[in-house]
């Protein structure tokens, strides 16, 4: 009998087990990039067990040169997706309804990287010359930036596609590169380009940036309570997680660099890279992590509306294409 009891005992043990395993609920996230310090927030709240912890099985899927977040989401292979505010409004006008429901970078990492030795000395000097720019979404703060200028690609300035690269400012392919404080400007600088030799221009600084890896999802999903829920315990998670990246940069690149199956990403400089994201978060540690403030978000339309002939978006969203719905529900 008492082994009998101790048989039922396992097999009801196993059962509940069993149920626990299948009640997790699954939720996929779309990067913007490969596995860096970036989106190290949603890596340590993984590897931390933060998002098992509010019964999530969360699957991070990376990006990378091919990969465009908003025809991952457009495609349901994703519940979410990391993306840049321009992208993502470019794509709600064109048909893909994305909405905005949380934003833990709260300022632009992004600026036009200069040799000094092309004659770049300020924005009037980029007449004539040649500018590299990011494509596939990435465009659209820098078109924007050139009509405020009053410079037409192509014509006053001439915009070569840059790779994912830095190499066009190494070979001297071009006078000003397209780089993140983060990431590509240290590439610069560890290819051996001194700093005093290099001239940045912060879009931030400029008064032509736009938000950036913000969290993105199809606004049709917003009407299921049971979808809301569920993004709302990834949102808990996630700033948690971005919590501690932020406090303990280290730590972070560590996990980082293990989530990182090519075996590219260094430790000293995914280190580098998470206090320089950490820069980009003045929210971390406060109870303002993640939220969208409507005066950057306006801002952010307006930039994106003034661009000349060629605007990002031809008609303001408005509030459609942000809430607080999520970000509320993920403080209760």
């Amino acid at each position: 009998m008492k082994r009998l009891s101790i048989k039922l005992g396992l097999l009801a043990c196993a059962a509940i087990c069993s149920l626990g395993v299948q009640a997790a609920e699954k939720l996929t996230v779309q990067m913007k990039w490969v596995p860096q310090a970036q989106f190290a927030g949603y890596y340590v709240a993984q590897a931390k067990g933060y998002y098992k912890a509010e019964g999530l099985d969360v699957t991070i899927k990376p990006g990378g040169p091919d990969v465009s977040p908003v025809q991952v989401i457009a495609g349901n292979q994703a519940d979410v997706v990391v993306n840049w505010m321009p992208d993502a409004l470019a794509a709600r006008e064109a048909g893909v309804p994305l909405v905005n429901i949380a934003q833990v970078f709260d300022k632009s990492g992004l600026m036009l990287t200069c040799k000094k030795a092309s004659g770049v000395t300020s924005p009037k000097d980029f007449k004539g010359k040649t500018l590299g720019v990011w494509f596939g979404g990435n465009e659209y703060p820098f078109l924007n930036w050139m009509a405020k200028l009053g410079l037409k690609p192509d014509t006053d300035v001439k915009v070569l596609k840059q790779g994912f690269n830095v190499d066009p400012l190494l070979q001297n392919q071009a006078a000003c590169i397209s780089t993140m404080i983060y990431n590509e400007y240290w590439q610069v600088v560890d290819a051996g380009v001194k700093e005093s030799d290099l001239i940045t221009f912060f879009y931030e600084k400029e008064g032509v940036a736009s938000l950036e890896d913000g969290l993105y999802v199809l606004e049709p999903k917003l009407k299921d309570p049971a979808f809301v829920a569920r993004m709302a315990k990834f949102l808990k998670a996630s700033f948690k997680g971005w919590n501690d990246a932020v406090k303990n940069p280290e730590e972070a690149a560590k996990i980082v660099v293990a989530a990182d199956p090519s075996g590219s990403a260094t430790l000293p400089v995914q280190t580098r890279q998470m206090k320089n994201i950490a820069t980009l978060i003045s929210t971390a540690g406060t109870k303002k992590i993640g939220y969208l403030e409507p005066a950057a978000y306006e801002r952010t339309v307006k930039v994106l509306l003034t661009g000349g002939s060629s605007p990002v978006i031809k008609k303001d969203p408005g509030k459609a294409a942000m809430t607080h719905v999520v970000w509320e529900a993920a403080q209760k």
